[in-house]
């Protein structure tokens, strides 16, 4: 009642401005006058409240002239004081957002900084970055607008009117930057030329200064993104390692958390920011729990269980939701299958799969979640499923050209990748892509090496194979395959052997220092080993 009675006063309020009844205040813009009441545009705005008070002059004005602004903006700025809202756009966001800062309108300058993060874009977030830079209001959404720029900077470059009208220390400020996202150093070196090329006559003196920007050697960037090795089987025994894949330096860090448990043949995805980690078996039982760990705070949170208890368990994320698929609880091997919902934190049982299966490999396509081979208890399996959520329906699809149990399978390009595994007598080094719109399967490059029950992502694009076990012994080798190419080349080796070990990929975090080498020692053990 108290929120409607407000909301029915301010709009009678307003009516009574718009008649100028009782106004005692005029606002002049640019010549044109504003009719409006000092206690509303008070409660607004600490800068009216100032510009009111007659404690240091004791004269009472009843008008003002407002200098730095257009009388558009101003029309705006006295409708929110009314009405609590206003309308943003493309076109007044700016010019709105240094005078709502102008007269200390915070809820709006918060509403203006929102509405620019959610419309980044490679056009305009070199300009939202450079706009932002002198308003302290605004500093959330200018490291948000500098962190887009360098880590979509090989884009940014080549289609930002923005980034061409950089002066040159803004330009050398950036290409400078660790965080600068850039496959190669060539990136660097073409986006010097296109921006010289903008205006050669002037610029083409700053050629040796930007050009020592570009780094040919030593000191690497900083990766955007970074993969996680987490929990498996070490030694025989469970392992608590977590390890990250610093790719720029080409180097695994041991990222083990304070409050990481043992646990092995669980189920890793990626959603809104957190990396959970679901089911397996942790020393003692076949879990049903789900942690969510945050890799910013470094912290572990349990969120609701599955219904099922799903060692070897598969699991996906589509449409903003985790599926859970299959695995096995003592001696069962599981068809059923369930959905978790992060905003209500429940899960959901769904319909069963059309075959048992447990240390299958699962992803998500246009819509649609895949699940493909796995053991039943008795066979391994080269049949393959996709669930529709729109019917709570599984469907069959075309089965692998091999048996495969303990199968990394992921999603890369627009194919369904299935690779390595189990085919009840060796452990497999061929590897092979399925296309949906043929509903058929094709072999591709085999890898280097057999791997079984091992971590598989897709990062830089480009699909890592980690760890697992090659029927030997454990693996602590990593190989990743470019579709582009066809081709499969080795990485370097983790620190640690990893079997029964799941991958993640997290991307886009404000500070990737604690994953990765630190760059000042890089370059020490650089120089000593060429000293050396």
């Amino acid at each position: 009642m108290e929120h409607k009675f407000i909301a029915t006063s301010f709009k009678v309020f307003n009516e009574v401005r718009l008649e100028g009844e009782h106004t005692d205040v005029i606002i002049i813009v640019n010549g044109k006058e504003f009719k409006a009441h000092k206690i509303i545009l008070c409660g607004c705005s600490p800068y009216f409240r100032a510009l009111f008070s007659t404690r240091w002059t004791n004269v009472e004005k009843h008008s003002y002239d407002i200098q730095g602004i257009s009388s558009d903006t101003m029309s705006l700025i006295i409708q929110y004081a009314y009405a609590g809202s206003v309308h943003i756009s493309e076109e007044n966001v700016l010019e709105l957002l240094v005078a709502a800062d102008q007269f200390l309108v915070a809820d709006l300058i918060d509403a203006c900084c929102k509405f620019l993060e959610e419309n980044l874009c490679l056009q305009n977030c070199v300009g939202i970055y450079l706009f932002t830079e002198h308003f302290y209001s605004c500093s959330k959404l200018h490291r948000k607008a500098k962190l887009y720029t360098l880590q979509h900077f090989e884009e940014v470059q080549q289609e930002s009117e923005e980034f061409l009208d950089l002066s040159l220390e803004r330009l050398v400020e950036m290409i400078g930057q660790d965080e600068l996202n850039v496959k190669t150093e060539n990136v660097v070196f073409e986006a010097i030329l296109r921006w010289i090329d903008h205006s050669p006559e002037n610029r083409r003196e700053h050629i040796a200064v930007l050009q020592s920007k570009v780094r040919m050697q030593r000191r690497p960037r900083l990766p955007s993104e970074i993969l996680l090795a987490i929990g498996g089987i070490r030694a025989a025994n469970l392992s608590i390692a977590m390890e990250a894949y610093d790719r720029r330096a080409n180097l695994w860090v041991d990222v083990t958390p304070e409050d990481e448990r043992a646990r092995a043949f669980i189920g890793t995805v990626v959603l809104g920011g957190f990396v959970y980690c679901i089911g397996g078996f942790d020393v003692r039982n076949d879990s049903n729990s789900v942690r969510k760990f945050d890799p910013i705070s470094l912290t572990w949170h349990e969120v609701a269980p599955m219904y099922e208890r799903r060692v070897n368990v598969s699991v996906a994320v589509l449409d903003g939701l985790i599926y859970a698929m299959g695995g096995y609880k003592g001696h069962v091997w599981q068809r059923t299958a369930e959905r978790y919902d992060p905003n209500t934190n429940q899960w959901t049982m769904l319909a069963p799969m059309n075959e048992r299966r447990a240390a299958a490999g699962a992803t998500s396509l246009q819509g649609r979640v895949y699940i493909c081979g796995g053991f039943t208890g008795i066979d391994h399996l080269f049949t393959a499923e996709s669930f529709n959520p729109e019917t709570n329906q599984w469907t069959l699809i075309a089965p692998m050209s091999s048996r495969r149990s303990g199968v990394g399978v992921i999603t890369y390009g627009n194919l369904v990748y299935a690779v390595g595994g189990y085919d009840g007598d060796d452990i497999l080094q061929s590897a092979e892509a399925y296309n949906p719109l043929t509903d058929s399967w094709h072999d591709i490059e085999s890898m280097i090496n057999p791997h079984r029950d091992f971590g598989i992502e897709v990062m830089d694009d480009q699909l890592f194979v980690v760890g697992g076990s090659n029927g030997f012994s454990t693996c602590t080798n990593v190989e990743y395959y470019d579709q582009r190419t066809n081709q499969w080349k080795e990485a370097r080796d983790m620190s640690f052997s990893h079997d029964s070990v799941s991958c993640c990929v997290i991307s886009g975090l404000p500070d990737v220092s604690q994953y990765v080498v630190d760059r000042d020692s890089l370059q020490i053990q650089e120089y000593e080993s060429d000293s050396d």
